[in-house]
């Protein structure tokens, strides 16, 4: 039986977040869907919500994330948030994923973690505005087993390669503090200091890459507000919106 450590994370956390409450569901459609409604409906305290089995999670551009008990961690973490600009997030909390969990991951642009060209972890940022705040939803689907990948774009990885032994529980205690700790110093500071982090496990990086605009090029690092370079043969191009998809070029 899953064992999860919420009491542990609660006491880390609340320090941090006032009124902070962390909470493990048998099942539900979508951690983030379900703290959306939450919070449209006048409940607006800061949650870590945990699926034990999620039935339709969703990820970047409406790709939907499937989560099975033992297999996966399917979590949503949400909080008022008012940063200056919202560039860069999604970047950011990957920098604190990768670091909670293993010096050998990478990240994808603009909120995938990858594992030996195959996608361990998928990010989503969401917001929503709950009576005078505005609030961040931060989804997180990561892979603990291995998984089918048919019928996906990208074959899965999982973190059982990487950390043989831990289950959901260890790896979402392992995220909890520092995503929280990520986001607010994200609130204060914006995406320049994870900058040069994102940079240390930028998997696009040097690489050819085609992009689903057709648009080809070669992986030049990202801006100080997180928007993806690649240079092409008409130049510089910055990618900002998160509407287009990136790939590597396979060799």
């Amino acid at each position: 039986m899953q064992r999860w450590p919420a009491e542990d994370i609660w006491e880390a956390v609340a320090p941090l977040l006032p009124g902070f409450t962390v909470e493990v569901l048998p099942e539900i459609d979508s951690t983030s869907s379900e703290l959306m409604r939450r919070i449209r409906a006048g409940r607006p305290e800061p949650t870590l919500l945990v699926a034990e089995r999620q039935t339709a999670g969703r990820g970047r551009m409406g790709r939907p994330w499937q989560g099975d008990a033992g297999s996966s961690l399917a979590m949503s973490l949400a909080l008022p948030l008012a940063p200056r600009d919202w560039s860069g997030l999604s970047l950011a909390v990957g920098v604190a994923v990768v670091g909670a969990l293993h010096p050998a991951l990478q990240l994808k642009w603009p909120n995938d973690v990858w594992f030996e060209d195959r996608k361990l972890a998928g990010i989503l940022i969401e917001t929503v505005a709950g009576g005078s705040e505005r609030h961040a939803i931060v989804g997180i689907g990561l892979n603990i087993a291995p998984r089918d990948g048919d019928g996906l774009s990208t074959p899965p990885a999982a973190l059982a390669e990487l950390q043989p032994g831990w289950d959901a529980g260890q790896a979402l205690r392992a995220i909890a503090l520092p995503l929280v700790q990520t986001i607010q110093r994200f609130e204060a500071e914006g995406f320049a200091p994870f900058r040069a982090a994102f940079e240390a496990r930028d998997l696009l990086k040097g690489r050819p890459l085609r992009l689903s605009d057709g648009t080809e090029g070669v992986g030049d690092g990202v801006d100080p507000d997180g928007a993806l370079r690649v240079q092409t043969a008409q130049g510089l191009q910055r990618i900002s919106s998160s509407e287009v998809s990136v790939r590597p070029v396979k060799a």
